[in-house]
This record gives C-alpha cells, sequence and structure tokens, in this order.
C-alpha cells in the first residue's frame, strides 16, 4: 500500500504477567471498556503488520502512569531499538507530573538509551503540559532542539458509557495545546518541535473560532499572545493522522501545511485493529484534497525529524 513510510504513532506494552495484564484489562472494563479480551502486545505482530502495509520504522511510545514503571518501558523499548535498528525508534516517556524526574529521564535517555525523541500526555497525571511548574522539563528539551510527541490520557475514565477515546481524547488534546498557547510555552521554547497525536484531536476544527475570537479584550489574555503570533504557533506544529482520516484532514490542512502532517497509525493499542489502520490509510490515500505527491511525502515528512532514526534505516 506504502514504501518505506515511517510512523511516528505507534504504541507497545513491555513484558507482563498474567496477573499484569489481567489487572489492565480490569480498568480498562472500568472505564466502559467492553473488550471481549485483554489486548497484548509483541514485536513479531507489530513488524508482520508493518511488513504487510510497507511501514519502514515505527517510533514506538508508551507512557505508564508511575516513575518505575514509566522507566522500565523505555528501557524495554530501547531493547527492541537496539534488536530492530532500522524498524523501531524510541520516543522515551517523560513523567510531567515531576519535573525534576523528568529532566533527569530526559538525560538519562538521551545519553544511555539514545532516544529519538520524547513522548509526554497532555493531562498527567492531573498536570497539563501547560502547567508553569513544567518550564524547567521545556527548557532541557529546547536546549536539545528535541523532537516531542504529545498525546492524549487514552486511559482516563469513561465519559457518558463510552471508553475516553471515542471523544474525550480529541478535546482534551485542544484544551491543552490551547493553554499552551495562552501560557506562551511555544514563545518561549521555540526550538522544541511537537508532534501532536491524532492530527491535534479537535484543535483543528477550533483554531479558526480561536484566531477570530480568542484575543478579545474579554478573554485572559496574560502573556499578551497576538492573533498573528498564535498562527505562526499553530503552523509550526506537527499534526499526526492517526485515526482521523479523512474528515479530520481538512480542517488541518486550513490551520497548517501538508508539509507539517506526519504518518500515525496508532497501532498497538486496544482501540486500534488491523480493519482500522487498513481503512485509515486507505482514506488518506485517496483523500481528494492532497495531490498524490504529498500523500506520499507526507509517509516520509519524519524522516526530517528524526535524523539517527533516518540514517538506521538506510
Amino acid at each position: 500500500m506504502v514504501d518505506s513510510w515511517i510512523d511516528v504513532h505507534a504504541h507497545f506494552y513491555p513484558p507482563e504477567t498474567e496477573d499484569q495484564i489481567n489487572e489492565r484489562w480490569e480498568r480498562m472494563k472500568e472505564a466502559c471498556w467492553t473488550s471481549p479480551a485483554a489486548p497484548r502486545w509483541d514485536p513479531e505482530s507489530t513488524l508482520a503488520y508493518m511488513d504487510r502495509t510497507g511501514i519502514a520504522m515505527q517510533m514506538l511510545s508508551n507512557i505508564p502512569k508511575t516513575l518505575k514503571a514509566l522507566q522500565a518501558s523505555n528501557d524495554y523499548a530501547a531493547s527492541l531499538v537496539k534488536e530492530y535498528p532500522s524498524r523501531f525508534g524510541l520516543l522515551a516517556a517523560l513523567p510531567t507530573d515531576n519535573p525534576e524526574a523528568a529532566v533527569t529521564e530526559i538525560t538519562r535517555a538521551s545519553e544511555e538509551l539514545h532516544a529519538d525523541g520524547f513522548a509526554v500526555t497532555c493531562h498527567y497525571n492531573d498536570v497539563y503540559l501547560s502547567d508553569p511548574r513544567l518550564d524547567p522539563v521545556w527548557a532541557e528539551l529546547d536546549k536539545r532542539r528535541a523532537v516531542v510527541f504529545a498525546h492524549p490520557d487514552a486511559y482516563a475514565p469513561g465519559s457518558m458509557g463510552r471508553p475516553c477515546v471515542v471523544v474525550e481524547v480529541a478535546f482534551e488534546t485542544a484544551r491543552t495545546v490551547t493553554d499552551m498557547l495562552y501560557a506562551g510555552v511555544f514563545r518561549k521554547f521555540p526550538n522544541i518541535k511537537f508532534v501532536l497525536a491524532h492530527c491535534a484531536g479537535a484543535l483543528p476544527a477550533l483554531s479558526g473560532r480561536l484566531l477570530l475570537i480568542g484575543h478579545e479584550n474579554w478573554i485572559p489574555n496574560p502573556q499578551h499572545v497576538t492573533p498573528t503570533e498564535m498562527r505562526q504557533h499553530l503552523l509550526r506544529l506537527y499534526l499526526d493522522t492517526a485515526a482521523t482520516c479523512p474528515t479530520t484532514l481538512g480542517a488541518a490542512l486550513a490551520m497548517t501545511t501538508p508539509e507539517q502532517l506526519v504518518y500515525g497509525s496508532d497501532c498497538g493499542v486496544p482501540c486500534t485493529t488491523d480493519a482500522t489502520m487498513d481503512a485509515n490509510l486507505r482514506a488518506l490515500l485517496s483523500y481528494p484534497g492532497l495531490t498524490p505527491d504529498q500523500i506520499q511525502r507526507i509517509g516520509h515528512n519524519a524522516l526530517t525529524l528524526f535524523p539517527a532514526a533516518a540514517k538506521r534505516m538506510e
């Protein structure tokens, strides 16, 4: 279907005992999931899917809710990259509820695990990415000119009897990035390259409203972010295509350009199946608002974001 694409939005689970798998499944059922069986992950099945669809490399991310589990997860993903250097990359998870630990993990992941980039959750253990306490984390990432993949919390409680991944994740992304704009995060740390999961959720559809009325004198704007500045920040964001095609692409292309779109599959999590990944990919490949050349470039745009991974793919 495609040729040598790079997938920036792919997940994994570290090895787990049966008790751990079943415990995770029980938590999912409490959050309104009705899965017939506990979800599992293994690299062989993922590589088989990649081979079938023409995906050359996946950038792996997983963000557990405790520091110990998060570090162990990063270690396991690094071992996968070492075993399959031309097929996997590492987006090292950061514990953004603990800025000091996050800075330490940035250093460890960069120098010991050779991470290709970093992964954060929009709302992690009750801390939003716009929280001013995270400035030291952003400063360290800005110094390193890092790529940061921002994903909503897919394991939050259900809403109206349905898992949060159906609707709520889209609004969490929009809510968080909007607050980051008003907080001046993108102004203060311009060297970070942010990649937003799921085509930035509801943000593209709401971006016109933000630019139209988001700077009126009845809206708190302590950083005095102007419409022009806000538009520039929105244009610089990278958006992945996971579980969004085709309907979100129109709004995304109104907010930014095709050069800022990167391919994502959302592979490796319970809300994603081979069938839904195939359907999303087919919708992208046949999207009438992009030329065939632009669509193919979406599959390769991430190569410039991850030069070390691109070198491993050669």
